[in-house]
């Protein structure tokens, strides 16, 4: 590929992430977005479990049988001339590490809200990770066909306790049963909530604004309150900031009903318009690589067993940074020096695939893997070395003791413990003297999907006994002493080998530091 057509390539691409609080419609809204992307022909459901439609991002067994997204999907489609690609993340608090690292490989972010409950826990800690990232934020205010909060006060909680200017793309006439539809600020016309015919969704305003005096809704009460509420927007409200908004200073506010695809496809152009191309990744050095770098590179963000549990697959997402990907291409995995060839590739939509020959900077490309790659590994072609800034990752604060029930399956065991490990979701740890084997996670739920997933994707039934909350302090191996491990502290080993002690509280630890006062511990590698 040329420079030029590698540049025109990169300019379309649009790749951002889908962030909110539990059942605030997320992956609804991606539904939505597929629907108008033309890769699905109808919008499943995440509320009825013994329904046949599950989501179409939701394809992990225990996901379609809980109604909750527990890992991070990747979908690609095409979109006015762009190539959108979605990266759907867990809202469950208890799956953030998935849902933070995923946010490394976007350029964008899209939150969603309920316009009824406001600003949620996971909302405002997810948020923050974006904002610290300064990348671009678009915020859409769901479920507006439920009666919900005062869009006024729904923008002023944005501003106050995410610190970031809101700008109202579009204003909601009504909401619920009072819903109307909505005031298109940009695009100067009124989207009906329930035409009569799909001609008449659209209703263009006339130069000061206003509807058709003739129109039946420029007769209602909630309208004329609407153009109350507008006239304050326009004269005391922010002024709408590109620059801003590329800053991740600024984030358009879309009102709509994902469930209903209300105000989605306005949202849609809007974001394709506005949302930022692929941009530069900083490396270890503090140097940044260009997306239209014409060496290839890119970074492991992701690694994902069993989408195909009839061959075992394993798939190590990458984000391209820089330059093009081709299937077959030599590269480098930075972390040992090694050189892969890339013969097997995929792109997704999310569990089914397609064989990709091709990719620019912004894409996402599966890669087979049979165990050489790790989540943060770079990867690059040519001479030139390149390591990309580390990914965050979490201590583990709960930690079970983790054995078959069936001694028989010891291979399927291991090789599960293994392959789920690998993802990230939950850390391995083995005790220092004997070798069992111990879990650590953020959150209770991790335990319960490593269980389900050990069941039903390699057979092999799990006996889990909780260790309760511990803290985990790594311990310099030239300091270490066996003896210094006891039940209040218990010494193991993580997956390189490295020795750490699990506290049993702060109380464990104090003791620890009283009586080893030189000994140096820390809370991370």
């Amino acid at each position: 590929m040329k420079q030029t057509e590698l540049e025109q390539a990169v300019a379309k691409r649009r790749t951002f992430a889908i962030i909110s609080h539990p059942d605030a419609g997320k992956t609804t809204i991606t539904e939505q977005l597929l629907l108008f992307g033309g890769v699905i022909r109808e919008a499943g459901t995440v509320k009825g479990r013994k329904s046949s439609h599950f989501a179409k991002s939701d394809w992990m067994a225990i996901e379609k049988q809980r109604g909750i997204s527990v890992t991070s999907s990747v979908m690609q489609f095409d979109y006015q001339g762009k190539r959108i690609n979605i990266l759907d993340t867990p809202g469950h608090e208890d799956f953030s590490e998935d849902t933070y690292r995923t946010l490394m490989a976007v350029d964008a972010a899209v939150m969603v809200i309920d316009s009824a409950k406001g600003i949620e826990a996971q909302t405002k800690k997810l948020f923050k990770v974006v904002k610290d990232r300064g990348i671009p934020i678009f915020t859409f205010m769901n479920k507006l066909d439920r009666d919900g909060r005062e869009p006024l006060d729904l923008i002023a909680e944005l501003e106050d306790l995410l610190g970031i200017e809101g700008y109202a793309m579009n204003w909601p006439m009504g909401s619920g049963k009072t819903l109307l539809g909505l005031y298109d600020r940009v695009n100067n016309r009124v989207e009906r909530y329930r035409p009569e015919t799909p001609e008449q969704r659209f209703v263009e305003l006339d130069a000061d604004g206003h509807l058709p005096a003739d129109d039946v809704i420029a007769k209602e009460a909630t309208y004329r309150a609407t153009l109350d509420e507008i006239e304050l927007l326009d004269d005391a409200g922010n002024q709408f900031d590109a620059d801003k908004i590329a800053r991740g200073d600024q984030t358009p506010v879309f009102f709509g009903s994902a469930l209903t695809n209300f105000g989605v496809e306005t949202f849609l152009n809007s974001f394709v318009q506005y949302a930022p191309a692929p941009t530069a990744k900083k490396t270890v050095g503090g140097t940044e690589v260009q997306p239209t770098n014409e060496q290839f590179s890119g970074f492991i963000f992701k690694i994902q067993a069993n989408m195909n549990p009839n061959h075992r697959d394993r798939i190590a997402f990458v984000r391209v940074v820089s330059g093009e990907f081709t299937k077959g291409m030599d590269v480098t995995l930075e972390r040992t020096g090694k050189t892969i060839r890339l013969n097997n590739s995929t792109e997704f939509m999310a569990a089914e695939r397609e064989t990709v020959t091709e990719a620019v900077a912004g894409d996402i490309v599966g890669l087979y893997d049979t165990g050489n790659f790790q989540i943060g590994d770079t990867i690059y072609a040519g001479k030139q070395g390149v390591a990309f800034e580390p990914l965050p990752q979490f201590t583990p604060e709960l930690f079970m003791k983790v054995t078959p029930k069936n001694v028989m399956k010891q291979k399927s065991f291991h090789k599960g413990m293994q392959q789920l490990v690998q993802e990230g979701a939950v850390q391995l740890y083995r005790t220092y003297s004997t070798n069992e084997y111990i879990l650590g996670a953020v959150g209770q739920l991790q335990f319960e999907v490593f269980k389900f997933r050990m069941q039903n994707e390699y057979n092999s039934e799990v006996e889990m006994t909780p260790m309760g909350n511990r803290t985990a302090r790594w311990i310099n191996p030239d300091q270490l002493d066996e003896k210094m491990s006891s039940s209040r502290n218990l010494l193991v080993k993580d997956v390189h080998g490295e020795p750490l002690l699990l506290f049993e509280n702060a109380f464990a630890e104090r003791w620890f530091h009283d009586k080893y006062p030189d000994v140096e511990l820390t809370s991370k590698l």
